[in-house]
């Protein structure tokens, strides 16, 4: 009989070496009758509330410590790394070397590599969890109306869950996504159910139908429904969700209207708010959905505060406190609230920093931990910011500049008082929207997808970023193969079908 791992880390990760995985749940009650380390198959799908304990596992992987790397803390690592290739996040130290050979463009070129294999164990070992969920759920027992509603909401969250995986992967893995052609180019193996039989590689193009396929059924399954907490999916984030997809395959008209509705209810934040370290998920109106760590879960050293806030008292921040690009930073004026989370001198006085931690100018105190001797910082995976930034920019690109402004102008507004409204048109007003995403989602894990999406080069140069520190990787062209991530090894050895990308 197969069994379910209860409380340990998932095993066996790629999409072709997939074990049994691991199922843990929010709680350490998850199963506790059973005296074993493992629950069956049969149990784990024998009750509504065993269905959505595996759900309430797979939110807690989200922010969880992957293997026995500190760095490869659940989403938030992979947050991480994806604005370390960018321009933006800067790193004006090595300190102790987490996260440097992403910031020097390493890992993806080094199919042996930790963190070119990390993205990938991480997102198959949820996909094979949400193919489990969606195979089995139909199954499952419900005597009640509250059971019924509960399997229908488990189901509706792996889809929503199946949906954003697949979306990661093929942005990590896969060509570029081109609006207008047919986008045979490789994706990534299309896993829709929980065996481990070689496969090749899906197309770009197969990946994102299969994407849009699920966050439909997502949608259509929680509809009317309430999460528990914003760390799980109901119909608003799945709308973001899909204006995220519909922003990239440039389906503007869809974006727009997606993100439109996803926001609706969820208020920006206010300028106080927007300055007190980013932490609270459940009281913050405007953030959709996100992680929040308790304080029996913490991870200490591999939560994502360890590397992103400035106050916690880690090597890792003491050394290497992460900083903003001088450049965009110098594009805005002083009375815009998102200029006052960075100081262009690194002392960050307000928050009385002990001698012992490194100054840096233009270092952020955007995420703020617990306290200096707890990391545990809320991860926002998604905000009503981004909607409107995502709205503004897919309006404009239909040619509905006036629409655009009113929805850019309200958000805009609200992050800066003083700001007397859009005045650009064309290129230079939707590059005025396109650095106010940069600056509003600093460090949220946007910048390589937003860089590879609009098919730009990597411009380090001119600003605050290190030669030293970026190991000379200031340029890369949008041609450059290093935007697609290797295959990891193991896969290639255990996939005989899979097809690696150029080396």
């Amino acid at each position: 009989m197969k069994n379910i791992r209860k409380h340990s880390k998932r095993i066996l990760v790629a999409s072709s070496v997939l074990a049994v995985l691991a199922l843990s749940s929010c709680h350490s009650d998850y199963l506790d009758t059973d005296p074993t380390t493992a629950v069956s198959e049969q149990a784990a799908f024998s009750t509504a509330g065993n269905l959505m304990a595996i759900i309430n596992g797979m939110h807690r992987d989200m922010y969880s410590r992957q293997n026995s790397n500190q760095g490869q803390n659940g989403q938030g690592g992979i947050m991480i790394m994806m604005d370390a290739l960018g321009e933006d996040l800067v790193f004006p130290s090595t300190g102790n070397g987490w996260y440097i050979s992403t910031v020097r463009w390493q890992d993806q070129v080094n199919e042996n590599a930790s963190n070119d294999f990390y993205p990938y164990q991480f997102y198959y070992a949820l996909i094979r969890n949400a193919n489990m969920v969606i195979a089995n759920g139909p199954s499952v027992p419900t005597p009640t109306a509250a059971d019924a509603a509960t399997v229908k909401q488990a189901i509706g969250e792996a889809y929503a869950f199946r949906a954003f995986c697949y979306y990661m992967l093929v942005q990590i893995y896969g060509k570029r996504f081109v609006p207008g052609i047919l986008n045979t180019q490789l994706g990534v193996p299309l896993r829709l159910i929980a065996d481990e039989s070689p496969m090749k590689r899906n197309s770009v193009a197969d990946v994102y139908i299969q994407i849009n396929n699920d966050l439909n059924e997502a949608q259509n399954r929680l509809a009317g429904s309430t999460r528990t907490t914003k760390s799980h999916f109901d119909e608003k984030v799945v709308l973001g969700l899909k204006a995220r997809v519909a922003l990239t395959q440039g389906n503007y008209a869809l974006a727009a209207s997606s993100a439109k509705a996803a926001r609706a209810g969820f208020n920006l934040m206010d300028n106080a708010t927007y300055m007190a370290g980013f932490n609270n998920l459940a009281g913050n109106g405007e953030w959709m959905w996100g992680a929040t760590i308790i304080s029996d879960q913490t991870d200490y050293f591999g939560n994502f505060g360890a590397y992103m806030s400035r106050n916690y008292n880690s090597t890792n921040i003491r050394q290497a406190p992460k900083a903003v690009n001088s450049k965009l930073y110098n594009i805005f004026p002083t009375t815009d609230v998102r200029t006052k989370i960075f100081d262009p001198t690194g002392a960050h006085t307000s928050l009385g920093l002990p001698s012992n931690f490194a100054k840096f100018p233009y270092t952020s105190q955007k995420f703020l931990s617990a306290s200096v001797s707890d990391s545990r910082v809320d991860v926002p995976y998604m905000r009503a910011a981004e909607m409107y930034l995502i709205e503004a920019e897919a309006l404009v690109r239909l040619g509905d500049e006036a629409n655009s402004k009113i929805v850019f102008n309200a958000f805009t507004k609200n992050r800066n008082p003083s700001y007397p409204g859009a005045s650009t048109t064309g290129t230079a007003y939707i590059n005025e929207i396109l650095n106010s995403r940069r600056l509003e989602l600093w460090g949220e894990g946007f910048r390589f997808f937003d860089l590879k999406r609009l098919n730009q080069d990597l411009d380090r140069t001119g600003a605050n970023h290190s030669s030293i520190v970026d190991n000379n990787v200031m340029t890369v062209s949008s041609t450059d193969k290093r935007w697609e991530f290797l295959i990891p090894k193991a896969e290639i050895n255990a996939n005989p079908l899979i097809e690696q990308n150029p080396l």
